[in-house]
């Protein structure tokens, strides 16, 4: 029998379509495409291939289509390291799409097709159990239905599980209990608080309140940082200077490295500054596929 992986991630697998233009037109308006990239991504694609390039096993839960585009992500995910035996194939389904049209600023735009039928189902999740049993990570994305993200966490319960987004306020309690660690954006920090985050300050008290709530490390965005809190300590991680090309996948690699950098023992302080090198060696290029190392992310870090 091959031996479990470190980190099952259930989450989202789709085709990205990048598209990179100067200026995104208006209605009844066009524009030149300067750059297009084809890949693999979504939220579970992307961190599972972050984790693979950081030296972690990786094993993906999630569906695809049984269309062409389906076959070509799942074999993209081989090659890069990433087990996918415990994707489903969704007979009659196409394979999720998303198209991020990136401009010159680095402002993206998404249109999303990821219908119902390439979402995660309590089913998928169960028959999936062995393997979010034996990892000793289990990393969650909360942007899948609440049935599946709940039978998830059930099955994971006992090891260290991540909590990716703003669990929904009827399962927050029991979600919250059962976390390790929690990664929220700005958005879904405002969520998880009720109200929007507006400093490091304000995010460092949520975070604080969260963790008193069961988590022992939680990550939250604002505007010009990442904010990390663990009992007794905290961090505040200002962005880097990096020329951002676009700000897609830069949470995922975040996530990633916050794991891959913990699973190694490192403290909470070191493990939140190299997770935020890792964001910001994502945010220079299109689209949210990573490219990163250990070493090079540590040495971007000053570690």
């Amino acid at each position: 029998m091959s031996a479990p992986p470190d980190v099952a991630v259930a989450g989202q697998i789709v085709r990205d379509l990048v598209l990179v233009v100067d200026e995104a037109p208006g209605p009844g308006g066009s524009a030149d495409v300067r750059r297009r990239r084809e890949m693999l991504g979504g939220k579970g694609a992307n961190q599972a291939v972050a984790l693979a390039q950081l030296g972690v096993r990786p094993a993906l839960v999630g569906v695809v289509g049984d269309d062409d585009a389906g076959r070509d992500v799942l074999g993209q995910a081989r090659r890069d390291g990433v087990d996918v035996s415990r994707v489903v194939r969704r007979e009659g389904a196409a394979t999720g799409l998303i198209v991020d049209i990136v401009d010159g600023a680095g402002r993206w735009r998404y249109l999303e097709d990821t219908p119902p039928p390439v979402l995660l189902t309590e089913a998928d999740v169960a028959a999936a159990g062995p393997l979010l049993r034996a990892a000793p990570w289990t990393a969650v994305q909360l942007q899948q239905p609440p049935g599946a993200v709940r039978a998830a966490v059930e099955l994971a319960r006992g090891n260290r599980i991540v909590l990716d987004g703003a669990p929904s306020e009827d399962d927050r309690d029991d979600l919250l209990a059962a976390a390790f660690l929690v990664r929220a954006d700005a958005r879904e920090a405002a969520m998880l608080a009720g109200a929007p985050i507006g400093s490091a300050e304000e995010a460092a008290r949520l975070g604080a309140d969260l963790v008193r709530r069961g988590p022992s490390l939680v990550a939250l965005a604002v505007e010009d940082a990442n904010v990390f809190v663990w009992a007794g300590g905290g961090a505040v991680v200002p962005l880097d200077d990096t020329p951002v090309a676009d700000t897609t996948g830069a949470g995922d690699a975040l996530t990633a490295a916050l794991i891959a950098a913990l699973a190694r023992g490192e403290p909470p302080e070191r493990a939140a500054r190299f997770s935020a090198a890792a964001a910001g060696a994502t945010v220079g290029r299109p689209g949210g596929r990573p490219a990163l190392s250990f070493e090079g992310v540590g040495a971007r870090a000053g570690l």
